[in-house]
Formats: C-alpha cells, structure tokens, sequence
C-alpha cells in the first residue's frame, strides 16, 4: 500500500473518528456509503437502506509494526429472494455471486461486508500515502 500502520491509523483517527465527529456524522467511517450503494443497486436491493448500511465504525489500529483494521456494520439489511432481486439483472448480480434464493443471505451479507473492508482499507491507505490527492490533482479534478 506504499504507506504505514501509523499513518493508516493516523488518517482513521483523523478522518473517520474527530472528522466525523465534528461534522456530526452519525457513522464513523470513511466511504461505506459508496460501497453498500453500488452493491444495492445492482443487486435489487431497497436503496432507502443505503443509509443505516453506512452507519458503521472503521477501527485502525496498529501494534508491533502491523496494522489491525476493522469495520462495524451494525444494520445492512439485504434479502437474496423477494421484491428487487427478482428483476433481471439484479437477479443475475446475485446468481454470478452464488447468493440468490433464500439460502443465499448470510453469504451475501459477508460479500457485503468484505466489500467494504476492502474499500475502506484502500480508501485509508491512499489517503495515507498521498495518493488520493495526488490523483486528483493529476487529472486535473482541483
């Protein structure tokens, strides 16, 4: 990730913990939102959810040189059968996923949650190491 553990942690603090904070956010956590909404909107399911899927807490921390990192997601509330994902191509997203029919929710919900691990994860490590600004700047987005 061409970055730290302390800078990761340093960023998470800054960012998702004081930052939130002093915006009064009431998740506390980089870009869960961008995550649980893409997948949402693929898969069928009911985007007025988006918002509690997004109140989670990201933790960073670091201890003998590795980095321990976290995601809380307390209220992601997905079905793998029923209303949106019987249309066509959400229906497809959760087949090509292996999750689709009632024995599929729990599997989806990890997929779920392992999406945004992941994002947040790179999202923290770019803004560690200077990349995300540097990228932005590059292409010419201010």
């Amino acid at each position: 990730m061409k970055t730290t553990p302390e800078a990761i942690v340093e960023v998470n603090t800054a960012k998702n913990f004081v930052g939130s904070a002093i915006s009064g956010s009431m998740g506390f956590n980089a870009h869960y939102a961008n995550m649980i909404g893409g997948i949402f909107l693929a898969t069928g399911q009911d985007e007025a959810h988006i918002v509690e899927g997004s109140l989670g807490i990201t933790v960073a921390e670091e201890a003998d040189g590795d980095l321990y990192f976290s995601v809380t997601l307390p209220d992601v509330p997905v079905a793998t059968f029923g209303g949106g994902t019987r249309l066509e191509t959400a229906r497809e997203c959760l087949e090509i996923m292996g999750v689709y029919g009632s024995d599929g929710v729990g599997k989806f919900a990890e997929i779920v949650a392992g999406t945004v691990l992941a994002g947040e994860l790179s999202l923290m490590g770019a803004l560690a190491a200077g990349h995300l600004a540097r990228a932005h700047k590059d292409l010419g987005r201010g």
